[in-house]
């Protein structure tokens, strides 16, 4: 599926529209993609701030779709853990940013090649319109090639 087609596919998506999430973003080759959430009636919590699900929620599933589109159906790619920490209270609109590179990439290759599996670990994020950091979220993906 083309990079484009997917960001509106995941624009019109009942959860994401239900807790405010928008991606912005989606790079054609799918290294890069951008998410924000703008602060809600509904997305805010008893005292006002971002809600943590909501702010867990806009980070998931992109690194495991980035992941699919770049290695493709001879892989197996599966969002298996996801922990998050959280820094500062979210209010406003607030943007995470996900980059995979290529040695990142490179080292998922070489990892996989005799069909193991592999259980990176990547960190994303949450900023708020300041530019200070809400929380950090840190997805484990399950990557196997296929036999």
């Amino acid at each position: 599926m083309k990079a484009k087609y997917l960001k509106r596919l995941l624009n019109i998506y009942p959860p994401y529209i239900g807790a405010g999430i928008h991606v912005d973003y989606i790079r054609k080759d799918f290294c890069e993609a951008a998410v924000s959430m703008k602060l809600r009636w509904y997305n805010r919590n008893y005292v006002g701030t971002h809600f943590g699900g909501s702010l867990v929620s806009m980070t998931d599933p992109f690194f495991m779709l980035m992941l699919m589109n770049i290695l493709g159906p001879e892989y197996i790619v599966w969002d298996q853990a996801a922990r998050i920490q959280f820094i500062r209270p979210g209010r406003g609109k607030v943007v995470a940013n996900f980059h995979l590179s290529q040695e990142q990439i490179d080292e998922i290759y070489a990892q996989t090649q005799s069909g193991s599996v592999f259980r990176p670990e990547y960190e994303v994020d949450i900023f708020d319109e300041a530019g200070e950091v809400v929380a950090k979220v840190v997805k484990q993906e399950y990557i196997r090639k296929k036999s």
